[in-house]
């Protein structure tokens, strides 16, 4: 059963693109590089991107080979190329995903990322933060938090517009 979760996302991702612009300057970071990771974290980072005025390209990570769980899914049948359009040695970087639970993309896509070089400083933002972690990572920033049980998951659909629903598993 999938149920629509009523938020205002264009004000969830104002608040933060505010809370990304604050956290830049007090990191002292300019000129900031963003990845988006496939798929919802690609539709996030495009808002983001865009009220932020980020002037380089956004870029665009695929993961699907970097999961540690490969072997046991599959690949997905999907998988689209990464794209960087940019160098990432010694850049600030933001990486943004649709909702983190395991941590487990994150660090796929962290994996990836160095692949391409080594960046400053990464700054993690996700749309939803939710219960469920089994590796230490935080968002830097996070439009929501949701405390859901094992039996529940947090789906955004989109591009246009951007849905959030719950959806209980079994």
């Amino acid at each position: 059963m999938t149920t629509p979760l009523q938020h205002d996302l264009d004000r969830v991702l104002a608040g933060m693109a505010a809370r990304l612009r604050a956290t830049l300057e007090e990191r002292e970071v300019t000129a900031p590089l963003m990845i988006g990771i496939h798929t919802g974290g690609v539709w996030v980072a495009e808002h983001l991107h865009c009220l932020l005025g980020i002037e380089e390209p956004l870029g665009t990570l695929d993961i699907s080979f970097y999961r540690d769980d490969f072997e046991r899914i599959g690949v997905h049948p999907q998988v689209k190329p990464s794209n960087l359009p940019f160098e990432v040695e010694d850049r600030h970087i933001i990486l943004v995903d649709d909702v983190l639970q395991t941590g487990r993309t994150i660090r796929a896509a962290l994996n990836e990322i160095f692949d391409y070089g080594r960046p400053a400083s990464v700054l993690l933002s996700i749309l939803v933060e939710r219960s469920g972690r089994e590796l230490p990572v935080c968002a830097d920033v996070a439009g929501l938090s949701m405390d859901l049980s094992p039996s529940e998951q947090v789906k955004l659909t989109g591009p246009k517009p951007l849905t959030l629903s719950l959806k209980r598993v079994k």
